[in-house]
């Protein structure tokens, strides 16, 4: 069961609270447009060490009491921050070795923010003593709800190469492989003259004359987001000491970012949280949202989850911060909620006028709430009261998608049969595929219950050590569609012989002896009309049905897309760069076959949740229209926005929503 911020009446709405950047005199204004906004949530302290602990040891609360009084006054709730994702100037000039170093061994200055190295004994020590320091401060405050930990790990260093994590990196392989001869054949190191004979020969992967070890940057991938846990857990641990009843997280960035694997750092929070931004200029923007927020579901294993952070309009931080249109930021809002989020927040409540991000929008603009922007928070907020009872209910999704940290990792390394290759793109393209076909999706991770779901898709699953339940899945009746890169190496990075897909051959029934990756802009037609991109493998079936072979490019006439019964059920296999009409053609073969039915495409995205009200099940038609076009859709029940009842069918307008509740006919 998921544990909620406390006391927070209905779908949180609100965003990171920054006071500190404005005189005091302004604090009695926000309080009282955020009740206007309908605001019961805020982030406070993220990034206010500086203003907490002025000094060595000498903490100043003040200011915090009287914002945090003024918001309990106001009926507004605090997830309150540990203030530790800056260290202030004091601390790092102090004691400069806390400062983190790239893999060339540039040590990175203080000036903006995450500037500590992971291993440092110094950052972590005082980090801890401030997160007690606030525990014990605000341990009784009415107006805390939640604590938030830090903000983004490893958005910005996510490695370090310094010398305290050389030993910590010594330390961490010891613990995972004991001794020097499980390293030495877990890394590889007859190749290349790598064999080490003493634990203080290893090293992080520092910048060296030619391609690192695969190995070692995969344990250095694993170590690093490791470190980085350690940290949160160890503020955790003092915060749920002093207050155990208060739940804890930190926000992720899950599908934007490969540095840690958040599969593991989703079981060591209370309550799952994120952060997600769109790109201006990407048409598909919202699908990127859609996908980020299937994913974070996934991470909160299927329960609801907050949407720490995302912009009312343009952030600073791309080539060209592009306006969001009107209606986007409502849009965009319903858009988690749809998708499990009880709760959508920004960054952040009042633009700031100085600093890195004084023009990324807020709640309240530069221009004030006379705005596009703060009238389009009131309404939401308004609307938000009015759909109260969906918050706790979750998600129905047929088809699961196997989403893998490490696999990220393993083929983000150089080395490889072509640099063109991306995972997260690879991931999204099927993702795609499948948002267009109406189908919602579950994320999850390698080893995962698959019994749910009437259809896997395994996108470049790479590092499989055994493909066995993927195969039980399949004889007991599932239907997996694999695609290329799926299944090369174990979770050491070393290649499974007798020919590609290596875990998955017998599954798939096929057998590849050699990639052939496309040259840069070259295209490969099939001969059922798709094309290819980037990949194509010289395959040969083995039981396999072929569904698609090339018409040119380096492999005319062999096969491209196959499709395999075993046991009870089907294994599909894209060998080869599926684009456009031909991935959608592959994606929804494969969804008809496994029996999912399809949603009505066409720029509208339809979520079902489920849950109770007064005791009784009740299911919520969440539909979000993207298109210039109204859009009708089959219902019956009654709107909660509007209060209108459908007697058969509801009109989603050009640009709007839909929050129905569903009667059964």
């Amino acid at each position: 069961m998921t544990i909620w911020p406390t006391r927070v009446r209905g779908l949180a709405w609100g965003a990171d609270y920054n006071p500190e950047q404005w005189p005091e005199d302004v604090w009695d204004d926000d309080v009282a447009l955020m009740r206007r906004a309908g605001v019961n949530l805020v982030s406070v302290a993220i990034f206010s060490w500086a203003l907490l602990e002025v000094e060595e040891g000498r903490y100043e609360f003040g200011w915090l009491d009287r914002v945090l009084d003024r918001l309990h006054a106001g009926g507004i709730r605090v997830d309150l921050a540990t203030a530790t994702a800056a260290p202030p100037p004091w601390l790092t000039t102090a004691h400069p070795e806390m400062l983190p170093e790239t893999a060339d061994g540039v040590r990175l200055a203080h000036g903006s923010r995450q500037s500590y190295c992971p291993s440092s004994p110094v950052y972590r020590t005082k980090a801890v003593a401030l997160a007690r320091a606030l525990a014990e401060r605000y341990r009784d405050h009415p107006a805390l709800s939640a604590w938030h930990v830090n903000n983004e790990y490893g958005c910005h260093v996510s490695r370090c190469y310094c010398d305290r994590c050389a030993v910590a990196f010594r330390a961490w392989l010891r613990a995972r492989h004991g001794t020097l001869d499980v390293l030495n054949e877990a890394w590889g190191t007859a190749f290349w003259s790598q064999r080490y004979t003493s634990w203080d020969q290893v090293l992080p992967p520092r910048a060296t004359p030619a391609t690192h070890n695969p190995g070692q940057l995969l344990d250095f991938d694993r170590f690093s987001s490791d470190a980085l846990l350690e940290l949160y857990k160890a503020e955790r641990d003092v915060l749920r000491e002093v207050t155990p009843d208060v739940p804890v997280t930190t926000n992720f960035m899950a599908a934007a970012f490969s540095g840690l694997d958040y599969w593991k750092w989703a079981a060591e929070v209370d309550f799952v949280s994120n952060d997600h931004y769109t790109f201006g200029e990407d048409p598909d923007r919202h699908v990127h949202l859609a996908y980020s927020a299937d994913l974070v579901r996934g991470l909160a294993g299927g329960r609801p989850w907050l949407l720490m952070e995302h912009s009312t309009s343009a952030v600073n931080w791309q080539p060209r911060n592009i306006a969001k249109l009107p209606g986007e930021l409502r849009r965009n809002s319903y858009a988690h909620m749809a998708r499990g989020a009880d709760g959508t927040l920004f960054f952040q409540w009042r633009q700031s006028r100085a600093g890195a991000e004084r023009y990324h929008s807020a709640m309240v603009p530069h221009a004030g709430p006379d705005t596009k922007v703060y009238r389009e928070v009131e309404q939401v907020g308004a609307e938000y009261q009015r759909i109260a009872e969906v918050v706790g209910s979750t998600v129905d999704a047929p088809v699961a998608v196997v989403f893998d940290w490490e696999s990220w990792w393993a083929l983000g390394q150089s080395g490889h049969p072509t640099s063109d290759f991306s995972y997260s793109e690879h991931v999204f393209g099927y993702y795609r595929a499948l948002w267009r076909a109406g189908v919602t999706v579950d994320f999850v991770p390698p080893g995962a219950d698959l019994a749910p779901y009437r259809l896997v898709v395994l996108p470049a699953l790479y590092a499989v050590d055994d493909a066995t339940p993927y195969e039980e899945h399949v004889a007991a009746g599932g239907h997996v569609l694999v695609t290329y890169l799926s299944g090369v190496t174990d979770t050491r990075g070393h290649v499974h012989l007798g020919g590609y897909p290596g875990a998955f051959r017998e599954l798939l029934g096929v057998r590849t002896e050699e990639f052939h990756p496309l040259r840069a802009g070259q295209t490969a037609a099939l001969d059922d009309g798709s094309s290819a991109v980037v990949w194509t493998e010289h395959l040969h079936v083995d039981g396999a049905e072929v569904v698609a072979s090339y018409a040119d490019g380096p492999l005319p006439g062999v096969p491209a897309v196959t499709r395999n019964e075993h046991g009870a059920g089907v294994a599909w296999y894209a060998a080869c760069g599926l684009v456009g009409d031909g991935l959608e053609r592959l994606v929804r073969t494969a969804l008809d076959g496994a029996g999912v039915p399809v949603g009505p495409g066409g720029g509208v995205e339809v979520v079902r949740r489920r849950g109770e009200v007064a005791g009784s099940a009740v299911s919520w038609l969440v539909a979000v229209n993207h298109s210039d076009s109204d859009a009708e859709l089959p219902a019956v029940g009654v709107e909660l926005l509007s209060g209108a009842r459908a007697s058969g069918s509801v009109v989603v307008p050009a640009g709007g929503v839909v929050v129905l509740r569903e009667e059964e006919v």
